[in-house]
Order: C-alpha cells, then structure tokens, then sequence
C-alpha cells in the first residue's frame, strides 16, 4: 500500500524520494507517534510535503489512497443517508410556501434569534418557531421560511438573509493550466511592457552592434522585458462560489503568469476589514483591509471575482457578514476600495441575464458604478479594455 502512496504522489507532482519512504517507514518502526489515522496522516505530510502549497494536493492523494482504511469511531447502526433526507427536508407546496411570513426586518430577525437561543433547551425538528431543522422556523436549515437565519446544513432555497456556518475553504491553484487559451490573450489587453530591474537578459542587437565597432566581442545585457500593470487581485471563495472553483482557478492561472506585480487577498462575500492569503489560516492569519489600502498605491488595478450572491444585510448592514461581527458595513469598505483604486471592475461568473434577480449583485453593482462583468470571454475582454482606459 506504501508503494501505491508513493506513485500516487509522484503522479500528484509531490516529489516523494526513496530516501523520504525510509523515513517514514523508519518513524513507524521506532513508534514515534501513536497508532491512530490522525497521528499518521500528519507524519506522512511531515515528512512528504515540503511546500504549502502541496498541501491540498497531498490531501487529495491521502484520500484516494487510504479511503476505506479508516474506520469509523462510533458503533451502532447505520442508518440510510436517504431516510435521514426524508424526515430532514419538509417540501412545501407553492400555496403553503406563500403563507408562511418574514418575520420582518433584520433587526426584529435578529432579535427574536436571541430570545430564541436563551429559551430553548432541546433539539426541534419540524416546527415553524424553535432553532431546528425540516421546519418552517426562521432558524435552522433543511426547511422553508422566505427570510431567515440558516444555522448549519447547507442551502436549498437560497433565501437566507444571514448564514452561521463554518466552513473550511481551499486555495485556488496557480499552477493550473487555463481551459482555453482566450481567456489568457483577452487578459493582455491590460499590458504595457516596460524593462526594469538588473540587466540579465542578453541584447543580442546591441552585442552585434558593439562587437562590430569595437573589433571584439562585446557582450551587452538588458533588464528583463515586464508587464508593468500593477493588479490588486480580490478572490471570493466558499459558499454559493463552489461551483466556479475550476473557473476561477483558470483565471488566476492566467493573472499569475501575466503580471508580475500580481498581489492576491482571498474574502468571503464581501469585503470587510480584513482579508487572507490562506483560506485554512483564514481565522488566524488576516491581513487588515487598511494595510491594503496604504502599502498597495492609487496605481494598482483592482479586479474582485465573485458572485455577489449573498444577503443585502451583508452589505448595507454592520454585523451582516456570514462568519463574524463587521463593525463597519461591507459597502463602506467597498467605496473605500474603489476610491483608493479608482481603476476597478468586477468579474461575475454567472450570466448577466440572472443578476437582476439578486438583490445584492445590484448594489454591488451600484457601489462600482456598473463595473461589474460576466466571467466569460467577451466579459473579461470589456473589463480589460475598462480598466485600460484608466491607464
């Protein structure tokens, strides 16, 4: 099985030696750690992976290797994922689904949410007023209610106005290749070369030119040749973005290896005060927004990729983020971006044709003054040719 998870490695562009395979062995033999899957999983990645950015890919590999090894801790019954469906999901009929009523404003939500968290004491299935799940309660998920608070499980009608869920994000992968190589030319319009840096790249016309006049060889070098558009790259991961992962890891592929003053952030939703370069240390590694602000200048481009799905309270409101309290409302730190970078756009991966549907793709929209555009060919050209414009 060793042997497998070795080739399987290689085959991942892990670079695993023999020398790193004895190690391993090696540590299990002395009983360095203890005999749990845990224990192994992290000896194994300690001892393989010697880039972080291998880690997801590493993951990946241990999964397909080792699935089915690992045993589940508790014993009992199995009980069928679709009977736990059944009794979960409570289905509503279109005239059922009309009666049933908002409690109303985020802040009479929010507050009947608190009285609610302090007065119950047990698990509710099926209901229409407890924090539960397959009910028409505006807390909990697997149900029906047109305004809510979704507190776990995952979302069915998208009608949340505020979502308590932690979710684990991946890094999207720069090493990606681009489905189509389009979307890689219609990101150079946003180019303009200039050479700078050390001189160490030969010139082979001045080299000729010299050596001709002088009678010798004459070896004359040149900065490298750069694009020197400066882009501010901000990347919407998790939630309602999972289904355009392979999407956006095409575009940022193609932003890596075009630009070379390419700085990335990752958010969520909406941009708040802070923001990461590492979903998995998204919690304990931020960056604040203001940092951003002053170390990146008014010559940077600003790009932000996402679906600008979420609720309007995420926005407009404080404390409207999915994941912790915002002091301040996403739409204030959104004018503070466009202000500092006055070039910007918004890359959407849905279809025009469904942004007016949501009512927070049109405040977004609004808050860049109509700069946002579908995530395809033709919408990635006009972006690069908006941003161009603003050279």
């Amino acid at each position: 099985m060793f042997h497998g998870f070795i080739d399987a490695l290689r085959a991942a562009g892990i670079p695993a030696s023999l020398k790193e395979h004895l190690v391993l062995l090696e540590a299990l033999d002395r009983e360095v750690i203890d005999r749990t899957p845990d224990a192994f999983y992290y000896l194994a990645r300690a001892t393989f992976v010697k880039d972080e950015g291998l880690l997801d890919r590493f993951d990946q590999v241990f999964a397909q290797v080792f699935r089915g090894v690992v045993a589940p801790e508790a014993d009992g019954t199995t009980v069928p994922d679709e009977w736990l469906r059944a009794i979960a999901e409570k289905y509503l009929s279109a005239e059922e689904m009309a009666k049933i009523e908002s409690l109303g404003s985020w802040d009479e939500i929010m507050e009947t949410l608190k009285q609610r968290l302090a007065e119950q004491q047990e698990r509710h299935q099926g209901g229409s007023k407890w924090i539960g799940t397959g009910g028409t309660s505006p807390y909990g998920n697997a149900g029906y209610n047109p305004e809510g608070v979704r507190i776990g499980g995952g979302s069915r009608h998208k009608r949340a106005l505020k979502v308590w869920d932690q979710r684990e994000f991946r890094n999207l992968d720069s090493t990606k290749e681009l489905g189509t190589r389009n979307i890689k030319v219609a990101m150079r319009r946003l180019r303009r070369f200039a050479r700078t840096g050390a001189a160490d790249e030969l010139d082979l016309d001045a080299t000729i030119e010299g050596t001709a006049k002088q009678g010798w060889l004459d070896v004359r070098m040149r900065p490298e040749r750069h694009n020197a558009v400066k882009l501010l790259l901000f990347l919407d991961v998790g939630g309602s973005m999972d289904p355009f992962v392979t999407l956006c890891e095409e575009l940022f592929s193609a932003a890596t290896g075009e630009f070379k003053h390419l700085e990335f952030f990752y958010f969520h939703n909406c941009p708040y005060e802070g923001v990461w370069k590492d979903n998995r240390r998204r919690f304990t590694e931020r960056t604040p927004m203001w940092d951003v602000l002053h170390k990146y200048g008014h010559d940077y481009k600003l790009v932000l990729v996402g679906d600008a799905s979420m609720s309007a309270y995420e926005i407009t409101h404080p404390g409207g983020s999915v994941e912790h309290f915002n002091e301040e409302a996403g739409a204030v730190w959104m004018q503070r971006l466009t202000n500092t970078y006055p070039s910007a756009a918004w890359l959407n991966p849905l279809p025009r044709d469904q942004w007016g549907y949501t009512h927070s793709i049109r405040i977004v929209r609004e808050l860049l003054n109509e700069r946002m555009y579908p995530l395809t060919l033709t919408g990635l050209d006009e972006a690069m040719r908006e941003l161009g414009r603003k050279a």
